[in-house]
């Protein structure tokens, strides 16, 4: 017998109305915070960044493909990974379906890492993904828009993220042992090098030849990104974090490391 409430059809219902007036509020609100995110100032780019893609060198206003936004995910894979994050990897198995009808919107999508591009190729072939993804292995780009620390930086302490400043430097005992530390072991580092990197994404705009920063986020306000939460939040135990215990690999996995995975 469950331990969960039940009812009758009409209670459901009545709950069900109930619940659907509150869910309208918040699409409401969204609205409205999406409307708030356009009216953000843009902030000029005056520092150049250099990519490699898999057409060659490329500046930021060469990824915008011809269209006027651009839409950058930074992806977890710093210089000594030897895998993606497996989050980061969750969140990008989504891309291929909805970066087409973003293109067909005016708005590219591509994925940024620090990884040199022949490891970001990779993994991208194991994974089966066909969304660009660009390697910012010799600019500052990922450091400049707080998604990367260098090594003296998180020792040092001082390091931005979230729009905050963690002012205690990275404790190499800390994390050692913990959730971090199961994650990191996937992609081939130790926890701390595995948390040099962060995720986040960041929007840009290109008018009249001149490239304007205009949207970022981090942390949990990227979970509207997340295909697979979207669908868990309407499941009947909802994300189920709980079931990971001690180990976030038995939440969730990269998509070819999952049981019977082909």
């Amino acid at each position: 017998m469950t331990d969960h409430a039940t009812g009758t059809r009409e209670q459901w219902l009545a709950a069900r109305l109930e619940l659907l007036d509150e869910e309208k509020q918040l699409t409401r609100r969204g609205d409205e915070l999406a409307r708030r995110r356009r009216e953000l100032p843009w902030v000029r780019l005056e520092k150049e960044y250099l990519f490699d893609t898999d057409e060659g060198s490329a500046s930021l206003a060469d990824l915008f493909g011809g269209r006027s936004q651009l839409l950058v995910y930074h992806f977890m894979f710093g210089p000594d990974y030897t895998a993606g994050c497996p989050a980061c990897s969750c969140i990008a198995d989504g891309f291929n379906g909805f970066s087409v009808h973003l293109a067909n919107h005016d708005v590219m999508l591509w994925a940024v890492s620090r990884a040199p591009l022949a490891k970001l190729q990779t993994y991208r072939k194991r994974m089966g993904w066909t969304f660009p993804w660009a390697s910012s292995y010799r600019s500052d780009f990922n450091f400049d828009f707080w998604t990367s620390v260098t090594e003296q930086q998180q020792r040092a302490g001082g390091t931005q993220y979230n729009f905050r400043t963690f002012d205690e430097p990275a404790d190499p005992d800390v994390g050692k042992d913990g959730p971090l530390a199961t994650w990191a072991a996937t992609t081939g580092t130790d926890w701390l090098t595995y948390t040099r990197e962060a995720p986040g994404m960041s929007a840009f705009v290109l008018d009249d030849g001149v490239v304007y920063h205009a949207y970022s986020a981090y942390a949990r306000g990227l979970d509207g990104l997340w295909g697979m939460y979207q669908w868990l939040d309407r499941a009947p135990l909802g994300r189920n974090e709980a079931r990971a215990g001690d180990d976030p690999l038995n939440f969730f996995r990269r998509h070819d490391e999952y049981d019977g995975a082909s």
